[in-house]
């Protein structure tokens, strides 16, 4: 065990959150909670987990469920195809994996909406297996603590943070771990202000030793939102309102919503 993955368990044993889906005995907890907890807050998750496992307790009843059950549930949560991909994924492990979602590395990123992170927090969490994982959360960490100024959302970012995730595991302990750099990231090493007077690890720290934490990671520019003009329009006859269903892919894919269209601010330019 290094000093790094020492000092972070004990601090973890002390203060660590408590959630619903942490120390729940069903893998199927752990892979919803992981799921929903993609560019999502935890404090918005909570109630959602709640009211999804008492609808869908386990991998049965959703793949069992119909799509449109499935969306309402989600509802709220944004990013839609999390969902869909949850409920395909579902279907594949009742037929293939007798409901029981696979401890196969291979066959866990078989499946629909789970990829490289996610394997790495169900193969800790669920099952007690030596798997790295990395999301937000713990790109920001290690980006501090080793003052990285390589891209961290690039390929060769991404490699040097994987294997810094790797190098410290603590064999055993990784479920624990990966859930404790998840809460650092969350309570302490957070994206701005980060609280390092207060950090377990801020002797061991590199940007903040070198004053680069609020500097670190280092990130791709984002790309600028678009912002459309759109109309539409609400038909109601004989008590019955018009709706249109949108395309099962692409933003709120599957969601229902008032016929519409997108306004050409240059008709000029309009082909004919």
């Amino acid at each position: 065990m290094t000093g790094l993955s020492r000092l972070l368990l004990k601090w973890y044993h002390q203060h660590r959150r408590t959630l619903p889906w942490r120390d729940h005995p069903n893998p199927y907890a752990v892979w919803v909670s992981e799921i929903m907890l993609q560019q999502t807050r935890v404090d918005t998750v909570v109630s959602y987990f709640e009211k999804w496992m008492r609808l869908f307790p386990d991998v049965k009843s959703l793949a069992n469920a119909s799509e449109r059950d499935v969306l309402n549930a989600w509802e709220g949560l944004g990013y839609y195809s999390r969902a869909r991909n949850l409920h395909k994924a579902a279907k594949i492990v009742n037929e293939k994996f007798n409901g029981e979602l696979p401890r196969n590395l291979d066959d866990l990123r078989s499946l629909p909406g789970i990829g490289h992170y996610t394997v790495g927090a169900i193969a800790s969490i669920a099952f007690g297996m030596d798997e790295p994982t990395l999301d937000g959360n713990l790109r920001r960490v290690f980006s501090r603590l080793y003052d990285i100024t390589e891209v961290a959302d690039s390929p060769a970012g991404e490699n040097i943070l994987w294997a810094y995730a790797a190098q410290n595991l603590p064999k055993g302990r990784a479920g624990d771990y990966n859930q404790a750099l998840m809460d650092l990231g969350a309570m302490i090493c957070t994206p701005k202000n980060a609280r390092c007077s207060i950090c377990p690890l801020m002797k061991i720290c590199k940007a903040r030793k070198n004053g680069k934490q609020e500097q670190r990671p280092v990130m791709k520019p984002k790309k600028q939102t678009p912002h459309y003009l759109c109309v539409s329009a609400v038909l109601i006859q004989r008590g019955r309102v018009l709706l249109a269903q949108r395309p099962s892919k692409g933003l709120l894919g599957g969601m229902w919503e008032f016929p519409n269209g997108r306004i050409n601010k240059n008709p000029s330019r309009e082909l004919t």
